[in-house]
């Protein structure tokens, strides 16, 4: 067989790693963004660019500062010790911690944009009905958003998946417990098996064209049944 145990477990730690930082970050990000495309604040443009900041930020600093933080001297890292707890820094919550705030723009910004999409009216016809603000976000605005939920998460996924600056410097490169397939593949490109790294590496090219593919194509369908 061409990949080897700790290849396959290589993917089920990026799979695992990818699943719970969408789920994360659809359950944070989500009145994040509804909160950003409802408020007339003067100053949300600073948080805004809080969030889009990992597009632009190499992700070796990121992960940099990640590792200082989370580590056994650093802020968060101090206060696991402190009730007995080990630090996040080399373990797979470290991982998802950093590709959380890694992928944020990535969720947050298809949401904030389909939650500003679905507009006033709704929303106000729905309030005439008596509707209270939480109904009128359960069963108004997230089902009008579904297409930003749908890309959001393919796409949030899709991310996670091919981090590598990231999880390197937070995680490291422990076989089995935080190296995913981008350190692997890596791995295999250094030790000159380039089979190994065609296989992972094809796989993952083919799985992200078929997120892409998704997305596209339901997009397309909303787009049709909303004319």
């Amino acid at each position: 067989m061409i990949l080897s145990k700790p290849d396959f477990m290589a993917l089920a730690i990026t799979f695992k790693l990818a699943g719970v930082t969408t789920l994360t970050l659809l359950l944070f990000g989500t009145p994040l963004a509804w909160w950003l495309s409802r408020t007339r604040w003067r100053f949300k443009f600073l948080l805004e660019a809080v969030v889009a900041l990992p597009l632009v930020l190499p992700p070796t600093v990121l992960g940099f500062y990640l590792l200082v933080t989370l580590g056994p001297h650093g802020l968060i890292g101090s206060i696991f010790q402190f009730f007995g707890g080990n630090p996040p820094a080399f373990t797979f919550t470290g991982l998802v911690i950093g590709s959380v705030l890694y992928s944020l723009p990535f969720v947050v910004q298809p949401l904030q944009n389909a939650f500003t999409a679905v507009g006033n009216r709704s929303l106000e016809v729905a309030a005439t009905l008596r509707a209270s603000p939480v109904d009128r976000f359960f069963t108004v605005a997230i089902p009008l958003a579904r297409p930003g939920f749908i890309t959001a998460a393919v796409l949030g996924f899709a991310h996670t998946l091919g981090e590598f600056g990231v999880v390197l410097m937070i995680g490291g490169n422990i076989p089995g417990n935080t190296q995913v397939l981008s350190i692997a593949i890596y791995d295999h490109v250094e030790m000159l098996e380039y089979s190994h790294a065609h296989w992972l590496s094809g796989g993952l090219l083919l799985l992200s064209f078929s997120m892409m593919l998704t997305v596209y194509a339901l997009n397309r369908r909303f787009r049709v049944v909303q004319l």
